[in-house]
């Protein structure tokens, strides 16, 4: 078995206070807003769902707890179990893998954050797995006009990826590392290990950089016929909404429906 395959439960993190979309976020959830004609929250659903991920913990705020168990319950009425976590405070990326450790237990998991969407043909058919054992982490890397607000891979002239830096002010590539990452069974232990950084948050990109200094990090780089958009902002938002709205009335195809 493949280590893609291998991976059955999956974390949705919607927590944070998505400041950067007030006053529309003061009183509900980033993830719970429209895209197009569905909520946010269906489409990394769904894409957990593609990967046959079928046991999904979500992790959110106390506030908003509530409001993702009336929109999604507990996953029975379209095959899936769905549990929910709170994060009190929101302290990193990272965070999701000390919060969800019970769930976890001694099995691979996939974290994706809430308001990430992706679309495109065979996205993980596409993946190249060396990890034969089961063993490390493979995450995502697309290419962007802005990178330095992401976690940015610098790679070597063999195209072997030599580090990932956190918003840097000189990007070293033109990649992000995008919100979806499958790691192995100590992803927990790591996340225990690792250091607030100067922003006081346990970033995702040290414990990848963890994982690439053991030399069990793989970086799948999405093709032209795959597509990833982060909603964090109003363009973001409308950018996403539109792209859906093309798709679906091209295609005459509903995109991350859950009905």
């Amino acid at each position: 078995m493949s280590f893609l395959n291998s991976v059955k439960k999956g974390i949705i993190l919607s927590g944070g206070t998505a400041s950067r979309l007030f006053p529309i976020t003061l009183g509900n959830s980033k993830q719970l807003l429209h895209v197009y004609d569905k909520p946010m929250i269906y489409y990394p659903l769904c894409t957990l769902m593609l990967a046959g991920i079928r046991d999904i913990l979500l992790i959110t705020t106390p506030k908003h707890k509530e409001l993702f168990e009336d929109t999604l319950g507990n996953g029975e009425h379209i095959g899936i179990r769905i549990s929910y976590e709170i994060q009190p405070k929101p302290e990193g990326l990272a965070q999701a893998f000390i919060l969800g450790e019970k769930f976890i237990s001694n099995d691979p998991v996939a974290l994706i954050l809430g308001d990430n969407l992706y679309h495109g043909k065979e996205l993980f058919q596409k993946i190249d797995q060396p990890n034969a054992n089961n063993n490390g982490a493979i995450v995502f890397g697309y290419p962007v006009k802005n990178p330095e607000k992401y976690g940015v891979p610098e790679l070597g002239c063999n195209g072997q990826i030599k580090s990932i830096e956190e918003k840097p002010l000189k990007p070293k590539s033109k990649y992000a590392i995008t919100g979806l990452y499958f790691y192995d069974n100590t992803v927990s232990e790591k996340a225990k290990q690792l250091k607030p950084s100067k922003r006081g948050e346990l970033e995702i990109t040290d414990l990848n950089n963890t994982y690439l200094k053991e030399d069990k990090l793989n970086v799948q780089f999405l093709d032209s016929d795959n597509y990833w958009l982060d909603t964090g902002t109003f363009d973001a938002l409308l950018e996403a909404s539109n792209f859906v709205r093309d798709i679906e009335k091209k295609t005459g195809n509903k995109i991350s429906d859950l009905d």
